[in-house]
């Protein structure tokens, strides 16, 4: 379903100072052709605290209860969508948080703003399926999204994914080992592990009400 769009969003985006809305938002942008234009993170932040992504925020739960939880620990929240992202700022400000900032652009565009080597973590949760294989490169773990990841983790660092689409889930694994991905800690149903510190997003919540298991892994770059 279509998320209808907010009343007067441009004053709201422009209103919110956690947010930074960047140009030439697309889906279509390969990027091999993204010029490098870096945001400077210790300046936004005003600090050099470790830096972890989640790519696909939606409206802001996870990111800002992984803030409140992590003080010393920086967040950047990324979001294609202007009504979303809108309303996961204004959660966050809303909490007080300042180690938390979220860039409204498209994944493919990520090389183009982040640094290499700059990331400790990256999260994928609940990224869209899109299960029509005509689409399957808009997927956020086809291989072509995984490599231009990496070269922004840092060494040792890696991906946490979760999803409750089990087709979803097989692909990415998939994918993952086409592009040299080690993967690590697989589970095919989160809320009956023993795994730890577990925050739950809008929509785990609204699967797991329906029985639905999770899916869950860790994927990290092989080391050259």
């Amino acid at each position: 379903m279509r998320m209808r769009r907010k009343k007067h969003l441009e004053e709201k985006l422009a209103a919110c100072e956690n947010l930074i809305d960047l140009p030439g938002v697309t889906r279509d942008v390969r990027v091999e052709n993204a010029k490098p234009a870096f945001l400077d993170f210790e300046e936004i932040f005003g600090n050099a605290n470790p830096l972890e992504m989640e790519i696909g925020c939606g409206k802001g739960r996870f990111i800002v209860e992984l803030a409140s939880r992590e003080p010393n620990t920086n967040f950047i929240a990324v979001e294609v969508n202007k009504s979303v992202i809108c309303t996961a700022a204004a959660n966050a400000k809303a909490a007080g948080l300042k180690n938390v900032v979220f860039l409204h652009t498209s994944a493919e565009l990520l090389p183009k703003y982040v640094r290499p080597e700059t990331l400790g973590r990256i999260y994928l949760n609940f990224s869209c399926p899109f299960p029509k294989k005509a689409y399957e490169n808009k997927r956020l773990t086809n291989a072509r999204f995984l490599n231009a990841y990496r070269p922004l983790l840092k060494s040792g660092a890696g991906i946490w994914q979760k999803t409750d689409n089990m087709h979803f889930f097989e692909y990415s694994i998939e994918q993952y080992t086409l592009a040299s991905y080690v993967l690590k800690n697989v589970c095919l149903d989160l809320h009956a592990s023993d795994f730890e510190g577990n925050i739950v997003t809008e929509y785990e919540s609204r699967f797991l009400a329906l029985g639905q298991p999770i899916y869950r892994l860790e994927a990290y770059p092989k080391e050259k």
